[in-house]
């Protein structure tokens, strides 16, 4: 051998007595074979068989595998970020006549992707009442899909997924339902009878906002089989080394939610209190839609969560925001830092919520209560004290 050929390849090191507590990292577009045979009958190996790097290397099937046994399934499927997953599965399981139900509290960016993608597809899409009373009525031949999200990730309503299921199963409808804001520690979409449970990794999972992914979890095979496919034929892979962070960020999920979330309840408690406050959306209040649904359904809470405000101008809103001095302005949730963000729900049609409503959401991080108590008493005081400034004659 040549010093030009042993740049290329490594000598066989021994791992005998090698032993470590995190997964390796590994990283491969080409997967080698041990005969011109067995490359020939590569399609063998099935969906979880290693053919090719955009398969997924063993790096992601330990995440695959911890993924779905968190979630009660059989096969999970990865994809680089939550909308991805959802998009996934909306490609893999419905065709042009179809149509999907999705409720009206949906995360927005779904509803733009049924508007725009699936209608150019030919693909229709309804929107129901989170509360699903209007659902029956929307039943009918062409529907392949109901969507569910609970809680919302804007207005928190909590949506009884063991009806829903229910009812699509009777009618033959495949149920799928976004499983962000509780992870399964909290809530088990699967065993309430719902056939696919999406995560975005993203969030609690990642835990450090560092990571894009989202995970796609299910008990039929065939049902496994077709999300594979069509995940395999549009090209799509995660990359090993965010799939090594997320397996860390599972390690500390547990005590990173139980933490955040107890101090979210106490702050969002404390919140309830300032006149600038209408209203406290959090699945645990019992005026928040829903909530007796959670307390039957799920085992907890997380560290996310959203105040209706008095109408603040905008001018107003952006000044209270920032009095903040922990709370970094920014989407997304479930990292170590606290996250603020203001909102509006304008495209809600049907729904309590009133259109262009004002509201901040908070995500609840690992810094000390006490600063982040005395941060939203900065921003909320500042609130109150703008309303008063303006009702006074």
């Amino acid at each position: 051998m040549r010093n030009l050929t042993r740049c290329v390849h490594q000598p066989a090191v021994s791992h005998e007595g090698f032993a470590a507590l995190v997964p390796g990292v590994h990283r491969a577009s080409t997967i080698v074979f041990a005969s011109a045979q067995d490359y020939r009958d590569r399609k063998q190996r099935g969906p979880d068989g290693y053919s090719y790097g955009l398969n997924g290397t063993p790096t992601a099937r330990v995440l695959e595998a911890q993924i779905a046994a968190l979630e009660g399934a059989a096969h999970c499927t990865l994809m680089p970020s939550g909308m991805s997953a959802i998009s996934l599965v909306m490609l893999a399981v419905l065709r042009q006549g179809d149509r999907v139900l999705i409720p009206d509290s949906v995360y927005p960016p779904v509803r733009k992707f049924c508007a725009t993608m699936l209608a150019g597809l030919g693909i229709a899409h309804s929107i129901y009442r989170p509360d699903a009373s209007d659902l029956p009525g929307l039943l009918g031949a062409d529907v392949r899909l109901i969507w569910m999200e609970s809680p919302g990730s804007t207005t928190m309503e909590v949506q009884d997924l063991r009806a829903i299921a229910a009812l699509a199963r009777a009618h033959g409808i495949l149920t799928g339902c976004d499983n962000t804001w509780a992870t399964p520690l909290l809530l088990r979409p699967l065993e309430l009878g719902v056939d696919i449970a999406m995560q975005a990794l993203t969030k609690y999972a990642g835990g450090h906002s560092d990571i894009l992914m989202g995970s796609v979890a299910v008990n039929d095979r065939d049902l496994y089989l077709r999300l594979k496919e069509a995940r395999t034929t549009l090209g799509i892979n995660v990359s090993p080394d965010d799939c090594s962070l997320a397996l860390r960020g599972l390690a500390s999920m547990g005590v990173r939610l139980a933490h955040a979330g107890r101090v979210a309840l106490e702050l969002a408690g404390h919140l309830r209190s300032f006149a600038s406050v209408r209203r406290v959306l959090h699945p645990a209040f019992t005026d928040c839609d829903g909530s007796a649904i959670w307390a039957r359904e799920a085992s907890g809470h997380s560290a996310t969560f959203t105040v209706q405000l008095e109408e603040p101008s905008v001018a107003v809103l952006d000044a209270a925001i920032e009095q903040a001095r922990f709370f970094a302005i920014g989407a997304s949730w479930g990292g170590a830092h606290s996250l603020m963000v203001p909102m509006t729900v304008d495209d809600i049609r049907n729904w309590p919520p009133v259109p262009g409503a004002t509201y901040i959401r908070l995500s609840i991080g690992l810094e000390d209560p006490r600063d982040l108590r005395d941060d939203l008493d900065r921003v909320f005081g500042y609130l109150d004290a703008a309303l008063a400034k303006a009702a006074a004659p």
